[in-house]
């Protein structure tokens, strides 16, 4: 069979991951054995829980191997397959991305609709970072309607379907940070956030006051670091804060210090909850069922930046992390 391709993790980064830290290796297509199949990767995914995954430092997640290569979330079609429920020409999502063609065990395969939606938004709207957004916004902020809700990381995948959930369920206002004058607007004009702001242009706690002027009852945070302690500021009592991720401490190499206002937390009496969308896969068929007719029928709007090329993951990693990215960032293989 032809070639395969695969990105490798080839030494553990210190700080931002830079083109060394990977290696692109050729090799020969794999074989399915009993109970497998083969897929040829279209789209794979990638998500800044990966920058976690390439420390050795002990985590939620097993670190990525030196050497081997790396994976995630990537949609296909199979080539071949030992299974009687799957065919060749199935479109399907797995977890062996970050290359080419990948040998799959068939119970760690779920088959998808390509004619329903696009085989990419199975990796974003209606994949892992749609269910994250889902989740943290029912199951851990336990959001209700009137609630005037921040995200930060607003324009990111994840941050663009908690926003949107949150104003197509009757949230009073829906507030998002984001990195660049284009992606405010972006926020505003094309997905219907009230406010959004550029943290860039000035100290976070100020900008978020002036957009929230009667406070925030929930918080959906993706960034941490200035936009939690700005958070805990605006915070109502009783405001739940569903914490999905803290982008912008991942690249240290030193420990930030936290919030400086963490004594408000007893006096608002807030719930901070920190949550794995890994520990959701129950409520995967509920999320789609009420989202899946949303990204159909146009009310939930998605947007995707496209990399192509296997061999261009790891500068669409490193631009991932510096916030070059609006909604789910994929490589198209």
């Amino acid at each position: 069979m032809s070639e395969a391709t695969e990105v490798r993790l080839a030494k553990r980064p210190h700080g931002l991951p830079a083109h060394a830290d990977f290696s692109i290796v050729d090799t020969d297509v794999p074989a399915p054995g009993p109970g497998q199949i083969l897929v040829r990767n279209e789209f794979i995914s990638v998500d800044p829980y990966m920058r976690g995954r390439m420390s050795e430092a002990k985590s939620y997640a097993e670190p990525y191997e030196l050497g081997k290569a790396m994976y995630g979330g990537a949609a296909g079609a199979v080539v071949e397959s030992t299974v009687d429920d799957f065919a060749p020409g199935d479109k399907v999502v797995h977890q062996l991305g970050w290359r080419t063609h990948a040998v799959v065990d068939a119970k760690h395969v779920a088959k998808v609709d390509a004619e329903l939606a696009p085989l990419s938004s199975y990796l974003g709207v209606l994949g892992m970072t749609g269910l994250t957004a889902w989740v943290g916004l029912h199951e851990i902020a336990h959001f209700s309607p009137d609630d005037t809700v921040f995200v930060s990381g607003a324009a990111g995948a994840v941050g663009t379907v908690a926003g949107q959930l949150a104003k197509l369920k009757g949230a009073k206002r829906v507030i998002g940070s984001a990195g660049s004058a284009e992606k405010v607007r972006f926020l505003t004009e094309d997905l219907g956030f009230d406010a959004a702001f550029n943290y860039k242009d000035g100290p976070v706690a100020a900008q978020l006051a002036e957009a929230a002027p009667d406070g925030i009852d929930v918080y959906f945070d993706n960034v941490g670091g200035e936009h939690l302690e700005a958070a805990i500021e605006s915070a109502n009592v009783h405001a739940r804060f569903a914490v999905c991720g803290m982008i912008s401490t991942y690249n240290d190499t030193q420990a930030v210090p936290g919030p400086r206002n963490l004594m408000k937390i007893v006096g608002k009496r807030l719930r901070i909850q920190g949550f794995l969308v890994s520990d959701h896969g129950a409520k995967q068929p509920e999320f789609v069922a009420e989202v899946a007719p949303l990204v159909t029928g146009g009310q939930l709007k998605y947007s995707e930046t496209v990399v192509d090329g296997i061999r261009n993951a790891p500068q669409a990693f490193i631009d991932l992390l510096g916030g070059a990215n609006t909604g789910k960032m994929l490589v198209r293989v």
